[in-house]
């Protein structure tokens, strides 16, 4: 049975379940047997070393790659049949630099919008907009991203994968090139995304991979560490504990 982590609402369905995974590359097993249930509402940090399969793991609940061995689900199926409800943000930002931060959000925003239920540009700009105002960018900035410092490039690519409603955020060592304040502005951020129920009253899910745990550590409510390919540890705060 998978090893579950300590729930984080009462959502019938684990956000995330792995049975047995492994995910071989020739004769390197980058994950081995890695089983794990992560409850719907959870806010899970992943920790470990250079190696230790973190980036895989992420890589495979996203469905950008599949497991060699054993059973991954999604909110219960395979998570090529739930990317509408994953957002990725990795170490490239996948915004266009020529554009501005506002003609990058409008244009994702077309992109997420439904087939068949085209949506006006009215409310494209209003959505893009309130995106970027929630990550503190100013939707009137005319400069283009090519010209964003980093911090301003990572809150940008933050709106861009909130923009989709996700009920489940990946993110990918997000604090790397962010000073301080920047990257509590950034916590401060998802902390408030996370704790509010998708639409459909789905609970919001969070895994997050740093190397900077301190920092990381008022969204660790659950903190899983890797060693080598496996599940090393599985840490909860204590309800009422602050980080």
């Amino acid at each position: 049975m998978p090893e579950l982590v300590q729930p984080g609402s009462s959502h019938p369905l684990p956000a995330v379940e792995l049975d047995r995974v492994s995910k071989i590359f020739g004769n390197f097993a980058a994950l081995r047997e890695v089983s794990l249930a992560i409850p719907a509402g959870s806010s899970v940090v992943l920790l470990g070393e250079n190696g230790a399969g973190k980036s895989t793991l992420m890589k495979m609940v996203s469905g950008l790659w599949t497991p060699s061995f054993g059973k991954l689900r999604v909110f219960g199926l395979t998570p090529a049949d739930q990317r509408g409800r994953i957002a990725t943000m990795g170490h490239a930002s996948m915004l266009y630099d020529e554009l501005t931060g506002m003609e990058n959000l409008e244009y994702f925003a077309r992109l997420y919008t439904l087939e068949g239920q085209p949506a006006p540009r009215s409310e494209l700009q209003a959505r893009a907009a309130a995106a970027l105002r929630a990550v503190a960018l100013d939707p009137a900035n005319t400069r283009r991203v090519g010209e964003y410092s980093q911090g301003m490039r990572q809150r940008a690519s933050l709106a861009r994968v909130l923009l989709t409603e996700p009920d489940l955020l990946l993110l990918d060592e997000p604090f790397s090139n962010l000073d301080v304040q920047s990257a509590h502005a950034m916590i401060d951020r998802l902390l408030a995304w996370v704790d509010v129920p998708s639409a459909d009253g789905t609970p919001r899910t969070l895994m997050l991979i740093t190397h900077q745990a301190e920092l990381a550590s008022p969204l660790a409510r659950t903190t899983v560490t890797l060693r080598q390919g496996k599940v090393a540890t599985i840490q909860h705060r204590q309800e009422g504990a602050h980080a």
